[in-house]
């Protein structure tokens, strides 16, 4: 048997690493809402900077960012989970899924830590669980795959949309905000000292992974980990050339769902109960979408993706220094900016800071194989200190 080892950069695919730093981009312009206000959590479902009526920048980010960025991004672990799984197997190394279970558990931790002491909202711990269910299909049949993938995504989101459109014919789910829970937030948040805002952390944390809320999230998400999986095994991302046609037709079909499940509800005024809808299947159709645009596209554009690739390639020290940055820029111990800002002001923090992370990630990987975080979650993995610097 031989020992695991990382992946070198001769063997890593420079379009996936493109898309996950476009994901670090998405998800940052929709997480910038949450750090600045209560909304996102406590509000109506229709407008993230308050309760009155949305404007046209929550519009564009509810069909263009919205659930498509953490879809993209989910799909892309669960891609990378079965390629980590497969160098395992192929070296012969024992037990490859005991390797998995390590790194999951330790990204379990590294979330604990974000969700607790940075920021509510981790997406880690849930990756970190689900992902532990992702280990029972890696080694099934594709067509078990498929039917799994279909039925987690679509069964789910038709008996709530259901359950949701009987409840808006005999009630008004207009007025949905928990405004004690807004009021309680934007005290702790905008003018409570650091403990009060663990524990509002604590409390965010808890109510938006309830139970139920974390059984539809893992409708959501391990599907979209599934369909990862598959594109992984039939090796569509691998050889983009051989690979074309099917390519070709994943990415019409995806436009397809995301025009119809993401932008078609605003045709008839974007009601509430097709918000699953929206987010669960437009999400995912927007995020292959994405996905498959920059990798058709990324012959012809190398220039351009290559600067998204180097947030790719560290993609989770990335997302943990956004979480820091957005408490500092928003809660009461930094700047304390929480629910003062416009939404173009928002989305404009966003569109500054994305750049300085490409040029900051660009520099620390000419003289680092990994980011910071990736090298200690891979030194632990492997339980020794892995080297890190580049030979110059």
């Amino acid at each position: 048997m031989s020992n695991p080892l990382p992946l070198t950069d001769s063997k890593r695919l420079p379009w996936i690493d493109s898309a996950r730093g476009f994901a670090i981009l998405g998800i940052f312009l929709v997480n910038l809402a949450s750090f600045h206000g209560p909304y996102f959590l406590y509000g109506n479902g229709q407008n993230y900077w308050g309760l009155g009526d949305p404007g046209i920048i929550q519009m564009l980010l509810d069909i263009f960012f919205q659930a498509s960025f953490y879809s993209l991004f989910s799909f892309l672990f669960g891609f990378g989970m079965y390629m980590i799984y497969d160098n395992l197997s192929a070296k012969q190394v024992e037990s490859p899924r005991k390797w998995m279970v390590r790194r999951l558990i330790i990204l379990l931790i590294i979330g604990a830590i974000h969700a607790f002491v940075i920021w509510y909202g981790d997406i880690l711990i849930t990756y970190a669980l689900v992902g532990l269910l992702l280990l029972l299909f890696l080694t099934r049949k594709n067509i078990t795959l498929w039917v799994w993938f279909a039925c987690l995504l679509v069964i789910p989101v038709l008996m709530l949309t259901g359950l949701l459109f009987l409840t808006s014919l005999v009630a008004d789910t207009s007025s949905l905000a928990n405004t004690a829970a807004i009021n309680q937030a934007l005290q702790h948040y905008g003018e409570g000292s650091i403990t009060a805002i663990w524990q509002q952390n604590a409390t965010d944390w808890f109510y938006s992974n309830n139970v139920l809320n974390f059984f539809m999230i893992t409708c959501n998400l391990l599907p979209i980990f599934l369909l990862g999986v598959l594109f992984g095994r039939n090796r569509w991302l691998h050889d983009i050339t051989a690979h074309r046609k099917i390519l070709q037709r994943w990415w019409v079909g995806s436009l397809f769902v995301f025009a119809v499940c993401k932008a078609g509800p605003y045709l008839i005024g974007n009601p509430f109960w097709l918000q699953m809808v929206q987010d669960t299947l437009g999400g995912t159709g927007s995020a292959i979408f994405y996905l498959l645009t920059i990798t058709l596209w990324y012959n012809k554009a190398v220039k351009l993706f290559r600067w998204l690739g180097y947030v790719g390639k560290m993609a989770l020290s990335n997302y943990l220094l956004q979480s820091v940055l957005g408490v500092l820029l928003f809660y009461s111990y930094g700047l304390g900016l929480y629910d003062t800002l416009t939404p173009f002001q928002t989305i404009l923090v966003g569109l500054i800071i994305y750049p300085i992370q490409v040029l900051v990630s660009f520099w620390w990987l000419r003289y680092y194989q990994r980011g910071p975080i990736e090298w200690l979650w891979r030194s632990l993995i492997y339980q020794k200190k892995l080297s890190n610097k580049r030979a110059l």
